[in-house]
């Protein structure tokens, strides 16, 4: 793509841009910015993603000692969205009015407190309860980090810094999932306690401190951030600038705007079919894992279940500093929907017919594929809004998206109980399903273009 393929307004955008991106000031600016930031938003969304799913390690002896079924861990294990979407959009627009360093502070604070809580629940009914004020708790986190970093670091450089962000689920699951493990067998061994009530307090208590470190590591805007000299501010705040000037002419302006903007519904719709995906696979790995190995779930069973997002890791890291163009970030999402579907579906296979190893080569895949996805998913949003409408926007996309965290689990176990298998493989199918949907849906998005993504040519035009 070259400065010929738009109209004279737009290429002088474009040059702007290019100058700005260039400036060494930006490049020493996002460099700092980076390393003073994204270490506290991982850590959050960390513990965040660790006390989401958990429960998947505490499903057996959770039924056993509190007598919660099949069917009311999948229906609290789904309400978790409930809360999350309902609480999602004020959650942001508060943040916008108060600041990410307060208000991200406070998320962690009060959802530790009710992660702690589950170490005493006592039956069915507070059991779903915790899980529904869990979501409530935490709604706000993701789509005001989203909106945080929008705010900091150029489109150029946003899915570097999504992916970042992203990494934190990759790191959750590979030292969570042992941790998880880990403190269950300490607790059934070491403690007067149950392994699970131990599990559930270290865990919840982890995101009370996290939230107390990110009130003080957090800065809301460059403007005051006393790490940055004077001419990294400016530089950072005169492409921010110029960015949201064309996002303004292109994007809806207001709240109210937003809420009905056709590629906000769009771009929502995809990330639900993302996020069955996702939670379909997340929220029942401990266990598909431990039925493959012929393991019950706990040490062994944690660091198998690690494996797929130490893989995942490097994947996410490696597409997000290389999608610099909105080409590759078509492509490459559509792509990796693609191979997410498919590998949901060898899982399923390979479950039904005792393929261990099979089975966890293509969780594997499936999770490499959804987390280098993700990323991408945001850049697209993120391209047209900025202001109130940032704030509803990507609010009303995570908190709709996310309820396909609460369909997964019900619509497998539905799927399970009427088409009957040992290893539950139609509900697997089901899911997979989703992700080519998604893998559609992402690859029109070629018919339509945000001025924005003008901004992403890497050429310069002739005398330049």
């Amino acid at each position: 793509m070259s400065h010929s393929d738009f109209g004279p307004a737009t290429r002088a955008n474009v040059t702007v841009a290019q100058d700005l991106l260039s400036s060494p000031h930006l490049n020493s600016g996002i460099r700092k910015a980076t390393f003073r930031l994204m270490p506290m938003l991982i850590i959050l969304y960390f513990v965040a993603f660790l006390d989401r799913t958990n429960v998947g390690f505490a499903e057996a002896a959770m039924e056993v000692d509190r007598g919660i079924s099949a069917g009311a861990y999948a229906l609290g294990a789904g309400i978790f969205f409930i809360g999350y979407a309902i609480f999602e959009i004020p959650s942001n627009l508060l943040l916008d009015k108060f600041g990410a360093r307060f208000w991200l502070a406070r998320i962690a604070i009060t959802w530790g407190i009710v992660a702690a809580a589950f170490a005493f629940v006592n039956g069915e009914t507070m059991f779903v309860i915790l899980r529904f004020l869990l979501g409530v708790t935490e709604a706000g986190l993701f789509p005001g980090v989203i909106m945080f970093l929008a705010q900091w670091f150029p489109n150029k450089r946003r899915v570097q810094m999504f992916a970042l962000f992203y990494l934190a689920q990759p790191f959750s699951q590979m030292l969570g999932a042992p941790l998880s493990g880990g403190l269950i067998s300490f607790g059934d061994q070491v403690t007067p306690w149950a392994g699970w009530q131990v599990m559930f307090f270290v865990e919840g208590m982890m995101a009370v401190a996290a939230g107390i470190a990110a009130f003080f590591f957090l800065v809301d805007s460059p403007q005051k951030a006393k790490f940055l000299n004077d001419d990294e501010k400016a530089a950072l705040k005169e492409v921010m600038a110029h960015e949201d000037s064309v996002k303004e002419s292109d994007g809806p302006r207001g709240i109210g705007a937003a809420l009905i903007s056709w590629k906000v519904w769009y771009f929502t719709a995809i990330y639900f079919c993302l996020q069955i995906a996702v939670y379909g696979t997340t929220f029942y790995l401990p266990q598909q894992v431990s039925s493959l190995i012929g393991q019950s779930v706990g040490w062994q069973v944690g660091l198998v279940s690690a494996i797929p997002w130490a893989v995942g890791l490097f994947a996410c890291y490696y597409v997000g500093k290389h999608a610099t163009t909105v080409k590759r970030r078509r492509t490459w999402g559509a792509l990796f929907f693609l191979i997410t579907g498919l590998a949901i579906l060898v899982s399923a296979w390979a479950g039904a017919n005792g393929q261990g190893l099979l089975g966890i080569a293509a969780i594997t895949i499936a999770v490499a594929a959804f987390l280098s996805t993700g990323p991408i998913t945001w850049s697209f949003p993120t391209s047209f809004l900025t202001g109130a409408a940032a704030a509803a926007g990507i609010g009303l996309i995570n908190s709709l998206g996310n309820l396909g965290g609460f369909v997964a689990p019900i619509m497998r176990t539905g799927i399970n109980d009427a088409v009957p298998t040992d290893s539950g493989a139609w509900g697997v199918v089901s899911l997979g399903v989703f992700a080519f949907v998604a893998a559609a849906m992402m690859w029109a998005t070629r018919f339509f273009s945000a001025k924005a993504d003008a901004l992403l040519v890497t050429d310069r035009a002739p005398g330049h």
